[in-house]
C-alpha cells in the first residue's frame, strides 16, 4: 500500500502522550472488572460502535445496572497532523478518506461532514464510554469522533493473525480506520440514529446484536467502497493488498473471535457478522464501488 499521494488531514486529534501520562483505568463500568472488559473486547473486537452496546450487555449477564462509564466530552486536544509514522499514516488514510467520500457525497447532492479521530494510548474518557484498549477502535455518535489506540495495530498482526507482518499491515490497518469512518458515513446519512432507535426500543437483546450485525457489515461494505474509490483515484494498492485485507476480515469474524475465546459459537451473541460475510460484504462495496450496493438492512439481504 503507498500513501505518498494522499492528502494528510488535519483533523487528527493526538492525545497519546497525555493519555499516557493519565495511566490508570477506572476499576470497571458500573462494577464489572477489567477482565470481562477485556473478554468482551476480545470477542467482538469492536470494529464498532459505542462499546456501550456490549457493555451494557455484560452488566445484565453480570447482574449490573446500566454503565455509568459515559463520562462527558473528551478532553480538549487540538487537532493537526502527527508527526511520527504512525500518526502520518493515520492522517494520510483519514485524508483520503475525507477526499472521497466528499467526493461520492457530491454525486449524491449531499454535503459531507468528516469526523474527528482521537488518538490515545491506554484509556480516554468519551461520550460513549471509558475507551480501553483492549476494546479496539470505535466511532462515538455522541461527539462524531473515530477512538484509537494504534497499539490495536500491534494486536491485529500479533494477537489475532490479521496479517502475516507489519508491511503486510498497511492495508489491513487502513480498513480499520476505512470501516470506523463508515460508521460516521452511516451517521451522515441518518442510518446509524434509525438503527440505534430501533436497539434501544427493542426488548431482546438478541435483536439488539441482529441488529448491530447489520450496521457492523454496512461499515465493512463502506470500507469497501472507499477502497475502490481511492484504487481508481491513486492506484495505491500493492499486489496482494486485497487478499490481506479479507484476511483480516476473516480474522474479527464473530464465529472466529468465539471459537477461539470459549471454543464454541453463539449466533444470537453475534454483534459483527461471521468471517464469510465480513469478507464478503467488504468485497461487494469494493467490487462495486457505490452506496446501493451496501444495503445491508433490508430482508435477506445478509
Amino acid at each position: 500500500m503507498r500513501t505518498d499521494d494522499f492528502r494528510p488531514s488535519d483533523n487528527v486529534e493526538d492525545d497519546r502522550e497525555a493519555s499516557a501520562s493519565r495511566g490508570g483505568m477506572p476499576g470497571g463500568a458500573g462494577g464489572l472488572g477489567i477482565g470481562t472488559i477485556i473478554v468482551i473486547g476480545l470477542i467482538s473486537w469492536y470494529f464498532g460502535i459505542d462499546p456501550n452496546v456490549l457493555l451494557n450487555g455484560a452488566q445484565i449477564l453480570t447482574g449490573g445496572g446500566a454503565t455509568s462509564e459515559q463520562t462527558g466530552p473528551a478532553p480538549p486536544v487540538t487537532a493537526g497532523t502527527p508527526h511520527d509514522p504512525t500518526g502520518k499514516f493515520v492522517a494520510m488514510v483519514l485524508g483520503d478518506t475525507e477526499d472521497r467520500w466528499t467526493e461520492i457525497f457530491a454525486g449524491e447532492a449531499r454535503t459531507y461532514h468528516p469526523p474527528k479521530l482521537r488518538l490515545f494510548a491506554r484509556s480516554e474518557p468519551t461520550p460513549c464510554a471509558f475507551a480501553r484498549s483492549a476494546m479496539g477502535p470505535f466511532y462515538c455518535p455522541r461527539d462524531r469522533r473515530i477512538y484509537l489506540d494504534t497499539s490495536f495495530f500491534d494486536d491485529l498482526q500479533h494477537k489475532f493473525g490479521g496479517c502475516s507482518n507489519s508491511n503486510a499491515c498497511k492495508f489491513s490497518e487502513a480498513y480499520v480506520i476505512a470501516h470506523e469512518v463508515g460508521h460516521h458515513v452511516q451517521n451522515e446519512l441518518g442510518i446509524l440514529p434509525r438503527v440505534m432507535q430501533m436497539q434501544q426500543a427493542s426488548a431482546s437483546r438478541t435483536e439488539v446484536n441482529r441488529l448491530q450485525v447489520r450496521i457492523e457489515l454496512q461499515a465493512d461494505c463502506y470500507a469497501g467502497i472507499w477502497a475502490n474509490r481511492a484504487q481508481q483515484k491513486r492506484d495505491f494498492l500493492d499486489p496482494g493488498d486485497v487478499d490481506q485485507a479479507l484476511q483480516t476480515a476473516s480474522a474479527i469474524g464473530d464465529d472466529r473471535l468465539q471459537r477461539q475465546a470459549q471454543g464454541y459459537v453463539v449466533p444470537d451473541a453475534f454483534t459483527h457478522g461471521t468471517s464469510e460475510q465480513r469478507k464478503r460484504w467488504f468485497s461487494t462495496g469494493f467490487k462495486l464501488g457505490k452506496l446501493s450496493a451496501c444495503d445491508t438492512m433490508s430482508a435477506g439481504a445478509l
